[in-house]
């Protein structure tokens, strides 16, 4: 377990969302946290003999005043969520009860947390590693079901044990090199060279793997984007307020209305989808259309699908030129969908627009009479989650670790490279050392002289 710190303070907080609700939770952890609360705790039992994680009815009664009825609970160290004796004092949600509560218990001794200072503590006291403690400001914040599904997992410690599984393994091989330094003199070798070769292999593709996920992983937490693009009043603005089901984007019969990108959110079937409206395509000499443009093309070529609108009465040449650009743009791998709105005025005498695409599938829509929008949803649902039908797969959902996963990968290289060209023991220890740094970088668990040697005599102890 893990003591970087030792707290003589006590903490208190509000634990549940600001303002009025039926029911309001006030934490408090630290040495002192059950002498304080049973200062004003009035029940059957004293604070002190209540069965740990058992709640009672009780009354807050501050200079002979009660301040509300509550029910209270009592966590002992170690057993509790961060490490510490706490306590929980539910009461009536009023935010006038709330904050006297937390008076008193400041003017008792105890001090306001800082914004997550309940995790730090677990963290410092060993009660979760640095990932699982940012899993749960994700938990938090999770929006819908996979980003729930993915930070549950990631605060269960799934991603730890992983990244742990390939340091244990990293630090058989340290070890070993290590040991070998000791007995120099007598020209001897415990690290098999070809299996670091083999180990290193395997774990560059486990974390090359892991890396990759976090383009998946990034859409789940933030949204899958979807870029709305095409010529200029084709209908953009109008499809991305009946996908919202709201008046989002300004609508005009006035082409280039849109000249900035409008960005919003909506869930489908537990999913989360982060709309873009875009300005309009097309050759311009107003500076800020043209700005606006550029922002749009950035758009797609970030975009994880890609909604391609035209006009369903238009010409076959524009909107092909225009798709080109868009796909040039997206690339190869983002799909695109032909949506053609405004049939609801379309002569079908005159135009045959799904000739125009060599049998591509197109969607015909009229956002403005909400004709062909679950048809449309239903194809972005197919091509938004593509890649996300497992939901058992272990995803990377944070940037920093991304970075760290990419030093780890770097530094995988330097040691297979030095291992090719026969470099010496220590310079080997010292790399690998390195990507061991770089694994503690995600969970915060370092590596000591003491980690090596306690290794060393644990698993390779000779002549035991």
């Amino acid at each position: 377990m893990r003591h970087l710190a030792d707290f003589d303070d006590t903490i208190c907080a509000i634990s549940t969302a600001p303002g009025e609700g039926a029911i309001a939770i006030i934490r408090l952890s630290g040495q002192k946290a059950v002498s304080i609360a049973a200062e004003f705790i009035q029940s059957k039992k004293t604070l002190e003999s209540l069965e740990v994680n058992h709640q009672q009815f009780a009354r807050f009664v501050y200079q002979d005043e009660t301040i509300d009825e509550v029910m209270v609970s009592r966590f002992q160290a170690p057993k509790s969520y961060t490490g510490e004796d706490m306590v929980e004092v539910a009461c009536h949600g009023s935010v006038y009860i709330q904050h006297r509560i937390l008076q008193v218990f400041v003017g008792a001794g105890a001090r306001v947390a800082r914004p997550g200072e309940f995790t730090q503590r677990a963290f410092m006291n060993g009660k979760m590693d640095l990932s699982q403690a940012e899993a749960v400001a994700d938990l938090i914040s999770s929006r819908n079901r996979m980003a729930h599904k993915v930070a549950m997992r990631q605060m269960k410690g799934e991603f730890s044990s992983k990244l742990e599984q390939l340091r244990t393994r990293l630090m058989d091989f340290t070890s070993l090199i290590e040991l070998e330094l000791d007995f120099s003199e007598e020209d001897v070798e415990f690290a098999d060279r070809k299996q670091l070769f083999d180990l290193l292999a395997e774990i560059d593709k486990e974390v090359l793997s892991l890396s990759k996920s976090f383009e998946l992983g990034n859409a789940i937490k933030n949204g899958i984007p979807v870029a709305i693009v095409g010529e200029p009043n084709v209908g953009k603005s109008t499809l991305l307020n009946r996908l919202l089901n709201e008046d989002r984007a300004i609508v005009s019969e006035i082409a280039g209305t849109t000249r900035d990108v409008i960005e919003d959110t909506m869930v489908i079937d537990g999913y989360e989808f982060r709309f873009i409206d875009t300005a309009g395509i097309r050759e311009s000499t107003d500076e800020i259309e043209t700005k606006g443009i550029a922002l749009t093309l950035q758009k797609v070529s970030r975009a994880r699908v890609v909604l391609y609108l035209f006009d369903a009465r238009a010409d076959e040449t524009p909107v092909k030129e225009a798709l080109q650009k868009i796909r040039n743009e997206a690339g190869e791998e983002v799909p695109v969908i032909l949506v053609a709105n405004k049939v609801d005025l379309l002569e079908h005498a005159d135009k045959n627009y799904e000739q125009y695409f060599d049998g591509e599938d197109v969607i015909s829509i009229s956002a403005l009479e909400e004709r062909g929008i679950e048809v449309l949803i239903q194809k972005l649902v197919e091509h938004g989650t593509r890649g996300l039908e497992n939901e058992d797969q272990l995803l990377v959902t944070n940037i920093r670790h991304v970075e760290a996963l990419q030093h780890i990968h770097e530094g995988i290289e330097r040691i297979t490279e030095g291992l090719e060209n026969q470099l010496p023991g220590d310079l080997l220890s010292f790399e690998i050392r390195q990507v061991l740094d770089h694994i503690a970088d995600i969970t915060g668990q370092t590596i000591t002289p003491d980690d090596v040697l306690g290794h060393i005599f644990k698993n390779f102890c000779i002549g035991k």
